[in-house]
């Protein structure tokens, strides 16, 4: 029990050997499977005890965690006076990740999941975060049938973007055979509406029949040409929700509170090490905008910027590459600044020429938006996630009905722990790069090598010819052994 206890995940073999070496006597490895599927069961509490108590922990989460948000949906009852109600769903949001994300100034929501009741959820989640119809809000989504239209309805004024990878994976299923990645980097990366022209049109040249069906996708949802400044982020990818998934994914197999607590333990720990990056950040800007900031500097020193005598500068590099910047709107035809709220090289050297102007142009990071200021991140994760007391601790629920758990359809086959990633998820940068290169041992991956998910190269099964264990014979297996012989 204690070891389940402080390690959970303790692999079966080291539970054997520490039983073993502790009680002196030997235990199979099914008796010990058997004995941590009951301490697990124990420790977690039984499941559909955890429904029962479900109402007390609400309470605890509220009472530790102010401003929490909490509702239960359950499934409607024939009966009234029935003492129990199924389970349907619940929606949590955590006070204080309610008034960092506030904090943080940036109007933008990525959502990764397979929901059936978006309504409901949006629904809740406006509320928390004071959106109305006419709020201008960013949510980036993988064109969910049931997301598209449940936006539309219920945030009218809100921009919606498409994760470009959910785009290319569909261009893949449709067109087997021709890799269309780069052409559709290309257009999504383009910032102006000239250049994602030029590029469509190298893609409609590449393959006509798939840029003409590209095209009916309005390009506000996936292209940067498109997109408006509000959300002040160029992102197209749904990085930050794979990441958080990928740290959630071992609650999942758990009872509701465990599954809820394993969510909120890991909140925690994860405002924890943003801390630790926060106190070794150094400038008035966070690590990742100066890092752009530096960079867009060092750029501008290969620009001529030209005063118009009014509020915009012509600005002029090399290779005809030549843009106007207006000072009062804070904008650059690039839309580099408007975008994602730093500012480009054009408008760099544009404050640089003002500056030899004898102009007070001030600090350059007081022409960054706010949301990248080291102040405006600290202030986002000023709010903790407080902890809670245990379950005995906890203060009871009067509500007069009791919580049973929802009917459980069993699903055929083993069921997976692992989350389903897609084709560029499971290949880094170097494994993509080096894919058609050699392997480590000689083999490339045309003559059966693959990269398997530790970004080691691995042959496949597809070229082994498997040798029987009965009569030593290649080519069919033991269970497939008749006496047969075979190449040797």
């Amino acid at each position: 029990m204690d070891q389940i206890d402080t390690n959970p995940g303790i692999p079966l073999r080291a539970l054997q050997k520490q039983l073993q070496k502790d009680f002196e006597v030997g235990i199979s490895i099914d008796k010990v499977f058997g004995a941590k599927a009951i301490a697990t069961k124990t420790v977690e509490g039984a499941y559909t005890k955890q429904y029962e108590i479900l109402r007390d922990y609400v309470l605890e989460l509220q009472a530790t965690n102010v401003d929490t948000t909490v509702k239960i949906d359950v499934y409607s009852e024939q009966n009234p006076s029935n003492p129990t109600r199924r389970f349907k769903r619940i929606y949590i949001c955590l006070g204080p990740l309610k008034k960092g994300f506030k904090a943080g100034l940036r109007d933008l929501l990525g959502f990764d999941e397979n929901k059936s009741s978006w309504v409901w959820f949006l629904q809740c989640l406006g509320e928390d975060l004071d959106l109305g119809s006419n709020s201008n809000f960013t949510f980036i989504t993988d064109r969910q049938k049931g997301l598209i239209p449940t936006i539309a309805q219920l945030f009218p004024c809100a921009e919606h973007r498409y994760y470009l990878r959910h785009i290319h994976q569909n261009m893949r299923v449709k067109w087997k055979l021709k890799e269309y990645k780069d052409h559709l980097w290309r257009c999504a990366t383009a910032t102006t509406v000239p250049e994602f022209e030029h590029c469509m049109k190298e893609f409609s040249n590449y393959d006509k029949e798939a840029c003409e069906w590209l095209r009916k996708i309005p390009p506000k949802h996936w292209a940067r040409s498109h997109f408006t400044g509000r959300a002040i982020s160029d992102i197209l990818l749904n990085n930050l929700c794979e990441v958080f998934n990928s740290k959630i994914i071992k609650g999942g197999d758990k009872p509701i509170i465990g599954c809820l607590e394993y969510i909120r333990q890991y909140l925690m720990k994860r405002i924890c090490n943003v801390m630790k990056v926060m106190d070794k950040a150094k400038g008035p800007l966070t690590p990742t905008a100066t890092t752009i900031l530096d960079a867009n500097k060092s750029h501008a020193s290969h620009y001529i910027a030209r005063w118009n005598g009014g509020e915009k500068y012509q600005v002029t590099g090399a290779w005809q590459d030549q843009h106007v910047v207006d000072v009062r709107n804070n904008t650059c035809t690039c839309r580099k600044w408007e975008l994602i709220g730093i500012p480009c090289k054009h408008a760099i050297a544009t404050l640089n020429e003002m500056t030899k102007n004898s102009e007070d142009v001030g600090d350059i990071y007081k022409w960054v938006k706010k949301v990248y200021w080291l102040d405006t991140w600290k202030n986002a994760y000023s709010y903790k996630v407080e902890p809670i007391k245990g379950r005995i601790m906890w203060p009871k629920s009067l509500c007069p009905t009791t919580l049973i758990p929802p009917i459980h359809h069993k699903q055929i086959g083993r069921p997976t722990k692992k989350r389903n990633k897609s084709e560029d998820e499971k290949l880094s940068q170097s494994q993509r790069g080096s894919q058609s290169q050699t392997g480590t041992h000689g083999v490339s991956q045309e003559e059966g090598c693959k990269v398997g998910p530790d970004g080691v190269q691995k042959l496949t099964r597809k070229y082994v010819s498997v040798t029987c264990v009965k009569c030593k014979n290649k080519g069919h297996n033991s269970r497939t052994c008749k006496g047969q012989g075979g190449g040797s």
